[in-house]
């Protein structure tokens, strides 16, 4: 059954999400403040940031399962094959999870690959058995929150997502007051208890939409076999697994460029600046698809309002960039030195439009997840990496520009490089009847 969208309709159906990832992006900056408050906190704060990593890295396959069920989620068929394709899923990430902490894996490739010192692996390994929930609990709860946004029930994501913060911080708290846990450990254990909460809330809150997809049979399956479904998630899969990988290499090119100390201490600064509007385009793609699933008349006003939203975040982040705000921002909330300060405003500057670039990319990724066009997304990805690193390795080597600047150049063109490539795939589809 079609429906009709407008700008109201969408905004109603985006803001508790935008909010949902607002509230994700101040738990890794919340835990990482307890555990610099707790013994041994460099060694511990070192260790956590390496679990995370791994644990990142391990949900990266699941990851999209939150686009997959908001496209698919809509009728028995459809449904029922992609929940069990979603549990088989966080099944494999969870083991090989526990691949990585077998001893005969896991100690070469701390101490001969990465080159830690025995006391910090053994931090690692503790947070890690604590994460171990973490992969299969994310893959879960995106894949109800698919079901909820297809139903048109943000609220409830946003809800669920309370829940993870409420017991994330408490389960912090609580371990950091009463307990000898070390450091690292407090951080995955608390990760651990708010993504296993959100999961569950997130589950029992789906129950009526849950019932709605079941209840409807009809005769629109999309996904006609279990092959068919593995062919439409496997180029989204690989999506997130790409790019995680950008960041830790641009962080390795600041290491040998121009002012890399400078640079490598920038970085968290201005990453955690942009990533606050970009948290809220990222809220974006899901939204545009569960609309135009209503109908594909909804393109249009699908359209219009990521262009408001690609305005008001490039504006937002723009008067930041271009104002004494920034200084603001990077002197008084930052604490960085007159030098950094000077040092930072220009990569802000480049990447002030960086968000209204997310809220396109996202766009152009929801037409193709849309119409089960998925190759592309994957394609555009990696060309945004190699992008990404072509220009950034170029300017290390042959520029004198600092390092932070750089990559704030190569994020740029690298991103640009994949809405360039997207426009033929997404104009195909454009040009086919609404």
């Amino acid at each position: 059954m079609t429906q009709q969208a407008t700008l109201k309709t969408i905004y109603r159906l985006w803001w508790p999400l935008a909010l949902t990832w607002l509230m994700m992006a101040v738990e890794g900056p919340f835990l990482a403040a307890i555990i610099a408050r707790m013994g041994e906190s460099a060694t511990n704060l070192a260790a956590y940031g390496i679990a995370y990593a791994f644990g990142l890295i391990t949900e990266a396959p699941v990851i999209m399962l939150l686009s997959a069920s908001t496209r698919l989620a809509r009728n028995r068929c459809d449904y029922l094959r992609l929940r069990s394709f979603s549990v088989a899923l966080c099944g494999l990430v969870t083991l090989l999870l526990l691949l990585l902490l077998v001893p005969a894996v896991f100690n070469p490739l701390m101490t001969t690959l990465l080159g830690l010192s025995s006391a910090l692996s053994i931090h690692v390994n503790q947070a890690l058995w604590l994460l171990l929930p973490w992969p299969a609990a994310i893959g879960m709860r995106r894949f109800y929150q698919g079901v909820l946004i297809a139903h048109h029930q943000p609220g409830r994501v946003a809800f669920g997502t309370l829940v993870r913060l409420v017991t994330m911080s408490s389960a912090a708290f609580s371990l950091w007051s009463f307990s000898t846990l070390p450091g690292a450990s407090l951080g995955a254990f608390s990760l651990s208890a708010g993504v296993v909460a959100e999961a569950l809330a997130t589950r029992w809150l789906a129950r009526r939409a849950i019932a709605t997809s079941i209840a409807e049979n009809g005769d629109e399956t999309v996904m006609t076999s279990y092959l068919d479904l593995s062919r439409f998630y496997l180029p989204l899969a690989m999506t997130p697994l790409i790019g995680l990988s950008v960041h830790p290499m641009v962080t390795f090119f600041l290491g040998h460029s121009a002012r890399a100390l400078e640079s490598l201490a920038i970085m968290p600064v201005l990453y955690a600046l942009t990533f606050l509007f970009r948290a809220i385009g990222l809220s974006f793609p899901e939204v545009a698809i569960a609309t135009l699933r209503d109908g594909q008349q909804n393109r249009t006003v699908v359209k219009r309002f990521a262009l408001y939203l690609a305005l008001a975040l490039g504006g937002g982040l723009s008067l930041i960039a271009f104002t004494p705000l920034n200084l603001i921002w990077f002197a008084t909330l930052s604490g960085l030195s007159s030098e950094l300060v000077r040092l930072a405003i220009p990569p802000l500057q480049i990447m002030a439009f960086f968000p209204a670039l997310t809220v396109a990319i996202g766009y152009q990724r929801a037409l193709l997840i849309d119409a089960g066009v998925t190759l592309p997304v994957t394609l555009a990805t990696a060309i945004e990496a190699l992008g990404i690193f072509s220009i950034l390795t170029g300017l290390v080597l042959y520029s004198a520009l600092p390092g932070i600047t750089s990559a704030a150049l190569a994020y740029l063109f690298g991103r640009m490089l994949a809405l360039v490539y997207l426009w033929w795939p997404c104009s195909a589809l454009s040009s086919q009847p609404s």
